[in-house]
């Protein structure tokens, strides 16, 4: 399975990171967004395989392209469920800003959560921490865990938060720990992924983001080492219904293992805009490069892949 079909789906997300970058700069992140959905479904659907959108733009009535529940691919050969997000942080890909990634994970049927689109409170650490930390424990008591078990003190440690009224509490605790927080406007996707990995400055994600973008990096967690936790933070009745009609718990704490339970786990995203982790795509004459993380659980193997894609072979001059 990983070997064919996770570079068909790693060259998903190079086109739609190089048809969101096309349109990035302009202001308009519904433009870019639009690209991005338009040249993914596009791919998706010349790849022989039967599979079906999970979490995508929304629900059928909402999304008219990479809906859940819509059918992919050419119907033959494995059957496969997929969480995408075409454009992650469209806000930063309308200015040109940063971390803007096309992400997707891929399971066997019934291997990813179908999380409703509502919050979903978070805590991700790197290996060192994972048994160790709780979401139901006090920041400080979080931070001093992970603080241990990195051999530094508190004060060393870097957290990501969404910078939002709803973190705000999160915030004040985490700075009044002694730990610097670093505040991103969107997209807590890939900072997910960057604190189970050492030096890329991060060492944790707190804080309440989207679930279903929670569920993407749980895939992402399981291809690696460290711990995810989350709980749905529906913010109404109607919410709180949606959630359990959809199979999940309310106050139940899920860990990675649950948000992405499949056996075979494949996670690729490639950089729209320059980030932490991941360049955006770079356009030149013929051409463009682009840069991508690609991982599975069944080669156990994390690749950074540096791309040239030819437009014109005649005008293309392939650099380092």
């Amino acid at each position: 399975m990983e070997n064919t079909l996770a570079l068909q789906l790693l060259h998903a997300t190079e086109v739609g990171a190089i048809a969101a970058a096309r349109a990035a700069g302009f202001g308009d992140k519904h433009q870019a967004d639009e690209a991005a959905v338009k040249a993914m479904r596009t791919h998706f659907n010349q790849v022989d395989f039967n599979s079906r959108v999970i979490i995508g733009e929304g629900e059928r009535d909402e999304a008219p392209m990479l809906y859940i529940g819509e059918k992919l691919g050419t119907g033959k050969g494995l059957k496969v469920d997929i969480a995408v997000d075409p454009l992650e942080n469209t806000n930063a890909t309308a200015s040109l800003g940063e971390r803007a990634i096309a992400v997707l994970a891929a399971s066997e049927r019934g291997g990813l959560f179908h999380a409703p689109d509502m919050y979903m409170e978070k805590l991700v650490v790197g290996p060192e921490a994972a048994g160790k930390v709780n979401l139901d424990a006090t920041p400080k008591q979080n931070l001093k865990e992970i603080a241990k078990s990195l051999n530094r003190e508190i004060r060393d440690l870097v957290i990501v938060i969404l910078d939002r009224d709803r973190n705000k509490e999160m915030i004040t605790k985490v700075r009044e720990a002694g730990a610097r927080v670093r505040l991103i406007l969107d997209g807590d996707l890939l900072p997910g992924v960057a604190a189970c990995m050492r030096g890329t400055g991060v060492h944790a994600v707190m804080g309440i983001g989207a679930a279903p973008e929670g569920v993407i990096t749980a895939a992402g967690i399981r291809c690696l080492k460290g711990e995810m936790q989350g709980r749905f933070w529906p913010k109404n009745d109607e919410e709180k219904k949606r959630l359990q009609q959809m199979g999940g718990s309310l106050g139940k704490i899920y860990t990675h293992n649950e948000l992405a339970s499949g056996k075979t786990m494949i996670f690729c995203a490639t950089g729209v805009t320059d980030g932490e982790a991941l360049k955006g795509v770079r356009f030149f004459g013929g051409g463009a490069r682009t840069h991508s993380l690609l991982m599975s659980t069944q080669t156990e193997k994390v690749r950074f892949i540096d791309t040239t894609h030819v437009f014109n072979k005649k005008e293309i001059e392939y650099r380092l």
